[in-house]
């Protein structure tokens, strides 16, 4: 098989393409040049993408005796990924980038390109599984399941591809149970990357500033801070610097009356208003989901799956990289119902979802997802976060959460989501 083998410069991409090649595939290396200016890209483990992880690619390319090429994706990613980031930021929303990045940018221009080129499938280092097994008409299912590394686990961040695409990846490192047996292989195999640093944080934010980031994007909007009565309580420079659930660097002027602490429960981008309330109406146990992506045809047809949605199913539910999974049920509804469920209108439901152009021409054709949380709440659960659906290790269904219910004091909100705050409503 004729495999593409991303390479990241990381420990990980080299471990991943050294197997590819030990199983005995036609292996070629690529790395990503994803930023126009590189040399700003890394400081530390901070960030990726920089002059210093191409050449550490090429150096294990070369001594895994592979040819070896550099992709100037820079364009695209900026197009995609950054502009999302932005934008999304600009809508009250929280967006994941590294989800978007697997979507537009790994597992779409990535892997369409290598497609074109005659290559069967890319090889990625990411740490998730994928298990095969027969369909009862002879043909081969692929499920995307959890690592058993769990705190490295990605298959979080790996849900948006979708079952096409599943198909054309490969991630070898899903069966190391550690990163420091991945390590151990690196050294190895001679990679002289086994003791890089991990990268971590945004890798186009690389000092880790993401106000500041998006302050120079969007420059500086002042605005009012508010709580959930309307009182100003505080002043801002952007409410798009704002999430859903964030206590810090609030410098309200105006204590509490009950003298608790105060968190962000959304914006209202039209109005550049942030409005804080007390950690209880944090608290989700209803979430709708925009653009949902299913791995599980077989448990959809068996919760009875029309084009009006389906009966419920159980499931783990999961709304952060590395966060906390809680049970519940779920099930695939239409436009109408979801905004039934956040007593929105159907256009109104319509405007909320991520990404939103071109919704008007078929509105009724959104696959959409509701989720009830039976066995616990969660917590700050923002508008354009990704929610994914598990049923054990396995990866039922992906969705980007447009809006939550906090069923328990929805009273105690709902002016502010009258108003038009973008949230977790």
């Amino acid at each position: 098989m004729r495999v593409l083998a991303a390479m990241s410069g990381g420990v990980d991409s080299a471990v991943a393409a050294a197997l590819a090649v030990e199983a005995g595939h036609e292996v070629v290396g690529v790395h990503m040049a994803l930023s126009r200016n590189r040399n700003q890209f890394r400081s530390g483990s901070r960030g990726c993408c920089s002059i210093e992880d191409a050449g550490d690619a090429r150096r294990a390319a070369d001594i895994l005796g592979i040819p070896y090429y550099v992709w100037d994706m820079s364009e695209k990613f900026e197009d995609t990924v950054i502009a999302d980031f932005v934008s999304e930021y600009e809508a009250g929303r929280t967006p994941n980038p590294c989800v978007r990045c697997n979507e537009h940018i790994k597992f779409e221009a990535l892997l369409d390109k290598a497609r074109a080129l005659g290559f069967d499938a890319v090889a990625t280092g990411h740490y998730a599984q994928v298990f095969e097994r027969e369909d009862s008409d002879g043909s081969v299912i692929r499920e995307l399941h959890r690592s058993p590394n769990e705190p490295k686990d990605q298959s979080y961040v790996l849900a948006v591809m979708g079952p096409e695409r599943l198909k054309h990846a490969i991630f070898p490192l899903g069966g190391f149970a550690s990163k420091d047996e991945v390590r151990a292989e690196a050294e190895r195999r001679g990679l002289s990357v086994s003791n890089k640093p991990d990268s971590y944080d945004i890798c186009f934010v690389a000092d880790g500033d993401t106000k500041g980031f998006l302050a120079e994007r969007l420059g500086t909007r002042p605005g009012e801070i508010q709580d959930t009565d309307g009182n100003v309580v505080g002043t801002h420079d952007g409410a798009y610097a704002y999430t859903v659930g964030q206590r810090k660097g609030l410098a309200l002027g105006n204590p509490a009356q009950d003298g608790k602490p105060r968190y962000v429960l959304g914006t209202n981008p039209k109005s550049n208003t942030v409005i804080v309330g007390p950690a209880e109406l944090l608290t989700v146990n209803r979430i709708v989901g925009d653009q949902a992506v299913w791995f599980a045809d077989d448990v959809l047809a068996a919760a009875g799956q029309t084009e009006a949605g389906s009966d419920w199913f159980d499931v783990q539910v999961q709304v952060r990289a590395h966060g906390a999974q809680v049970l519940g049920r779920a099930r695939s509804v239409a436009l109408s119902r979801a905004a039934e469920i956040v007593g929105a209108g159907r256009e109104d439901i319509a405007t909320q979802c991520t990404r939103a152009e071109g919704l008007s021409e078929d509105l009724d054709d959104r696959t959409m997802l509701e989720v009830e949380l039976t066995g616990g709440t969660l917590r700050g659960v923002a508008a354009g976060q990704s929610l994914v659906l598990y049923s054990g290790t396995r990866v039922l269904g992906q969705a980007t959460v447009v809006a939550s219910d906090r069923k328990s004091t929805a009273a105690a909100v709902a002016a502010p989501v009258a108003a038009g705050l973008s949230s977790a409503s």
